[in-house]
């Protein structure tokens, strides 16, 4: 036996060493695992089916909740986000069930009120929840204090997170370098973690990198470490196995069919790794396969949602360090505003405006915080002026609204984005939530007679616009659209021969005429079209003459250059004459010119600039505006953009209400 960085291995297969130190693995399959792949559209339905069997694997924990999966299920599911939380733990009654909450954001996009943040982790602690792994994009910790005396008061377990992130392409540096994560370690203890977790949201960990980190904090803190890292660029597997070997106590996996890609490394061949050794997990592999066999079965229902590239690593996440759900966020953008071939000036400039932002790390939500600016300068800036349109976001980070980034944000961004701030122009340097006002007992009377309980009232108090939807769903006030309604597995194969035909060229059957006989009075025309000529029957019935056949003819040979003699033109019986129109009808004119659009309205149109959904109209018909004035806010990928009015004067028509999608281009209102 021999000792190859603190793992022992046999020598030969029937001589196992005692397993001393086993890896915990925790599941990500019912979460990060289809929020990376699958935009997050994993149903409820799909997973129960599975979950007593996943219960029996042995997980030290499977993610079931939290990131995205509470805005998409109301949003794009019609699923009430609690209700699945009570549902699997009918199912699962050994595995803790673990969730990821960012921090003072919760499961949103920005700071959310103390008194929101403590009821939302109360009623998550009451639904279920077990482990609460909690993170904060700026790794600024004071955003952790409100959830944090929440999840110990209710006896639940708090795993602290820091947020893995790089200036160069290995871990160093000024920023992100060793002494960094160690002190962030040691100030998760300080606040009472559980446990610490190395959060690599891009799969930017390089495997020696990983031994390093780790082992430092093994020697620096007392609490196990856990390590969660994407198979993005195609490094997790060998740095999974390098912590390994440094001593990790947790790991993250996906089962097999929703592992690798943006998604994370697959549990069976860790498993199959690790067996004999003194880290040997215990999982059965035979369990395992039973999961996933499952899994991929049910897979086909959401194959539509998979990057269809051949390759399943990203190698230039290494370069510009974008996590797999903001480069979509990003294609998706562009590609809505017809504008994807600026993807890469975008990657060229993510780094600038990073930089000039506080050098954030890229995670929800400042990924699309930077993500949503650099696509806006792109698109809008000009040679004179750069940050032309700021999101509402954006502002609020250089408020202080998001806590304190990394290195302190450009002043001339900052200045620029804090012009006419309603909080003021002064940035804060207290913690986020000292400033906001509560809203807890503003939403309850704002959804009174449709919220039910307190789950309904946090649903709108986190998504005001979607969440009032969602709870008229969910109560019948108005009908669910089907395309949020489940498909079935017999429905996605419809689809998929459906498919099959129109690339076969099948999905239209023309039905086959006879044609009549040809009649003495044919005569034949030649016709051509772009350099092709066909031959034309015409045939006179009826009065008019009809075309019976068209037959298409091989080009021939050139034709000499001389003059050639006409060929005798085939006389065509006139038609018969037309009776005359009764004299008292006057000829009909012509139509009108269509006008444009503002003389239709009376005044100047307001164009989407981007495709997104109305938040709200900050005026209504009738107010008078000034150039610059606000008119609404458009959410354009989960990032507010404030839409101004191109001219003075008084709001004659607005088109659209909250809630409502637009395209680019699409008139918001019209300024008379």
């Amino acid at each position: 036996m021999a000792e190859q960085h603190g793992v022992l291995t046999a020598g030969l297969v029937d001589e196992p060493i005692e397993v001393t130190h086993p890896v915990k693995i925790q599941d990500l399959t019912f979460r990060d695992g289809h929020q990376s792949l699958f935009a997050t559209r994993g149903r409820t339905e799909d997973f129960i089916p599975i979950a007593e069997e996943m219960d029996q694997v042995g997980f030290y924990s499977m993610e079931v909740w939290g990131g995205a999966t509470f805005d998409t299920m109301h949003r794009f599911l019609g699923e009430d986000p609690w209700e699945r939380i009570r549902t699997l733990k009918k199912y699962i009654k050994n595995t803790p069930f673990s969730m990821l909450l960012r921090g003072q954001n919760l499961v949103g996009y920005r700071n959310y009120p103390d008194d929101v943040a403590e009821a939302f982790v109360e009623r998550a602690c009451e639904n279920g929840m077990d482990i609460f792994r909690v993170f904060d994009a700026l790794n600024d910790f004071r955003n952790f204090e409100t959830a944090v005396k929440v999840i110990k008061k209710c006896g639940k377990h708090f795993q602290g997170a820091i947020c893995y992130s790089l200036t160069e392409p290995r871990m160093g540096g000024e920023v992100y370098n060793l002494d960094y994560y160690v002190q962030k370690a040691k100030q998760l203890e300080d606040m009472g973690a559980d446990t610490i977790c190395i959060k690599d949201m891009a799969g930017l960990i390089a495997p020696y990198d990983a031994y390093i980190l780790i082992k430092t904090l093994k020697e620096n803190v007392k609490v196990p470490i856990h390590l969660h890292s994407h198979f993005t660029s195609g490094m997790a597997d060998m740095s999974l196995l390098k912590a390994i070997e440094a001593g990790v106590d947790i790991v993250d996996t996906c089962l097999s069919p929703w592992a690798y890609r943006t998604s994370h490394p697959a549990v069976e061949p860790l498993v199959v790794t690790l067996r004999g050794t003194n880290r040997d997990t215990g999982l059965d592999i035979k369990q395992l396969a039973k999961c996933s066999e499952y899994m991929e079965k049910i897979s086909p229902k959401y194959r539509h949602l998979l990057d269809n590239r051949m390759s399943i690593i990203d190698t230039n996440v290494l370069l510009h360090q974008t996590p797999g759900g903001m480069l979509s966020n990003l294609v998706n953008q562009l590609r809505e505003m017809d504008a994807l071939d600026k993807l890469d000036e975008v990657f060229k400039q993510l780094p600038i405006v990073r930089r000039e932002l506080g050098q954030v790390p890229l995670v929800t939500p400042t990924s699309q915080i930077v993500g949503i600016q650099t696509v806006n300068n792109v698109l809008f800036d000009t040679p004179e002026e750069r940050y032309k349109m700021i999101t509402a976001q954006v502002k609020d980070m250089c408020y202080g609204l998001y806590g304190k980034t990394p290195v302190p944000i450009d002043p001339e961004v900052q200045k620029k984005a804090l012009k006419g701030y309603p909080r003021g122009e002064t940035p804060i340097t207290v913690r986020p939530a000292d400033v906001l006002e509560p809203e807890l007992e503003k939403a309850k009377k704002e959804v009174e007679g449709l919220a039910k309980d307190l789950d309904d009232v946090l649903i709108y108090a986190l998504y005001p616009t979607t969440g009032k939807r969602f709870l008229r769903w969910k109560y019948g006030h108005e009908p669910m659209p089907d395309e949020v309604k489940p498909k079935t597995l017999e429905d996605v194969q419809a689809e998929e021969e459906l498919v099959k035909k129109a690339k076969a060229g099948l999905l239209v059957e023309k039905p086959q005429k006879e044609a009549p006989p040809k009649g003495p009075g044919v005569c034949t025309f030649n016709v051509f079209v772009d350099g092709e000529y066909f031959e034309v029957d015409v045939e006179q019935v009826g009065g008019v003459p009809v075309v019976s056949q068209i037959t298409p003819v091989a080009p021939s040979a050139p034709q000499p250059t001389a003059p050639q003699p006409a060929p005798a033109q085939p006389v065509v019986p006139p038609p018969p004459p037309k009776p005359a129109a009764p004299a008292a009808q006057p000829a009909a004119a012509p139509p009108p010119p269509k006008p444009a659009a503002p003389a239709v309205a009376g005044g100047t149109p307001m164009e989407a600039p981007m495709p997104g959904m109305v938040i709200r109209y900050e005026v209504k018909e009738g107010d008078t505006v000034n150039e610059g004035d606000v008119v609404l806010i458009l959410e354009a990928m989960k990032m507010e953009n404030s839409i101004t009015a191109p001219v003075s004067g008084t709001v004659v028509k607005v088109h659209f209400k909250d809630g409502d999608s637009v395209q680019k281009g699409d008139v918001l209102a019209v300024i008379g």
